[in-house]
Protein backbone atom coordinates (compact mmCIF):
# COMPACT_ATOMS: atom_id res chain seq x y z
CA UNK A 1 0.00 0.00 0.00
CA UNK A 2 1.39 3.19 -1.12
CA UNK A 3 1.48 6.27 1.24
CA UNK A 4 -1.01 9.17 -0.02
CA UNK A 5 0.29 12.11 -0.79
CA UNK A 6 -2.85 14.11 -1.70
CA UNK A 7 -5.56 14.18 1.05
CA UNK A 8 -8.69 12.90 0.77
CA UNK A 9 -11.00 15.46 -0.61
CA UNK A 10 -13.71 14.47 1.36
CA UNK A 11 -12.35 14.18 4.61
CA UNK A 12 -10.99 17.43 4.25
CA UNK A 13 -13.96 19.27 3.78
CA UNK A 14 -15.48 17.53 6.73
CA UNK A 15 -12.69 18.56 8.70
CA UNK A 16 -12.71 22.15 7.89
CA UNK A 17 -16.07 22.77 7.22
CA UNK A 18 -17.76 25.53 5.31
CA UNK A 19 -16.44 28.31 7.47
CA UNK A 20 -13.14 27.12 6.91
CA UNK A 21 -13.43 26.73 3.26
CA UNK A 22 -14.46 30.36 3.10
CA UNK A 23 -11.85 31.93 4.67
CA UNK A 24 -9.28 29.76 3.09
CA UNK A 25 -11.05 31.49 0.02
CA UNK A 26 -11.39 34.53 0.74
CA UNK A 27 -7.86 35.17 2.88
CA UNK A 28 -6.50 36.21 -0.36
CA UNK A 29 -9.17 39.16 -0.83
CA UNK A 30 -9.56 39.85 3.28
CA UNK A 31 -5.66 40.21 4.13
CA UNK A 32 -4.91 43.12 1.56
CA UNK A 33 -8.15 45.00 3.05
CA UNK A 34 -7.75 44.60 6.13
CA UNK A 35 -3.66 46.13 5.60
CA UNK A 36 -5.28 48.79 3.91
CA UNK A 37 -7.36 49.56 6.90
CA UNK A 38 -5.04 48.51 9.76
CA UNK A 39 -2.38 50.58 8.68
CA UNK A 40 -3.83 54.01 8.93
CA UNK A 41 -5.81 52.42 12.29
CA UNK A 42 -2.32 52.01 13.79
CA UNK A 43 -0.54 54.86 12.35
CA UNK A 44 -3.54 56.90 13.75
CA UNK A 45 -3.08 54.72 17.19
CA UNK A 46 0.86 55.69 17.37
CA UNK A 47 0.13 59.25 16.69
CA UNK A 48 -2.42 59.42 19.56
CA UNK A 49 0.38 57.82 21.98
CA UNK A 50 3.09 60.18 21.01
CA UNK A 51 1.01 63.22 21.77
CA UNK A 52 -0.25 61.94 24.75
CA UNK A 53 3.07 60.98 26.05
CA UNK A 54 4.32 64.79 24.84
CA UNK A 55 1.57 66.09 27.12
CA UNK A 56 2.14 63.64 30.03
CA UNK A 57 5.95 64.90 30.14
CA UNK A 58 4.42 68.68 30.21
CA UNK A 59 1.93 68.07 32.83
CA UNK A 60 4.83 66.22 34.78
CA UNK A 61 7.42 68.43 34.72
CA UNK A 62 4.64 71.49 35.93
CA UNK A 63 3.47 69.57 38.08
CA UNK A 64 7.36 69.25 39.47
CA UNK A 65 8.01 73.11 39.20
CA UNK A 66 4.29 73.50 41.26
CA UNK A 67 5.80 71.54 43.92
CA UNK A 68 9.31 73.18 44.01
CA UNK A 69 8.30 76.21 44.31
CA UNK A 70 5.65 74.98 47.32
CA UNK A 71 8.93 73.45 49.06
CA UNK A 72 10.71 76.23 48.70
CA UNK A 73 7.72 78.55 50.17
CA UNK A 74 8.09 76.45 53.09
CA UNK A 75 11.36 76.86 53.45
CA UNK A 76 11.31 80.20 53.55
CA UNK A 77 8.81 80.18 56.05
CA UNK A 78 10.38 77.74 58.42
CA UNK A 79 13.62 80.52 58.27
CA UNK A 80 11.46 83.94 59.29
CA UNK A 81 9.35 81.75 62.03
CA UNK A 82 13.33 80.58 63.25
CA UNK A 83 14.52 83.78 62.90
CA UNK A 84 11.58 85.42 65.14
CA UNK A 85 11.64 82.98 67.43
CA UNK A 86 15.93 84.18 67.49
CA UNK A 87 14.93 87.32 67.77
CA UNK A 88 12.09 86.97 70.71
CA UNK A 89 14.95 85.14 72.57
CA UNK A 90 17.62 87.44 72.36
CA UNK A 91 15.27 90.26 73.22
CA UNK A 92 13.55 88.11 76.46
CA UNK A 93 17.25 87.67 77.53
CA UNK A 94 18.68 91.24 76.77
CA UNK A 95 15.67 92.52 79.35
Amino acid sequence: MAPKIIPDVENLVEDLGVPGIAAIVLLPVIVPVVTGVGKPIAKAAIKGGILIYEKGKEVIAEVGETFEDIVAEAKAELAEQQAEAEVEQFESSAS
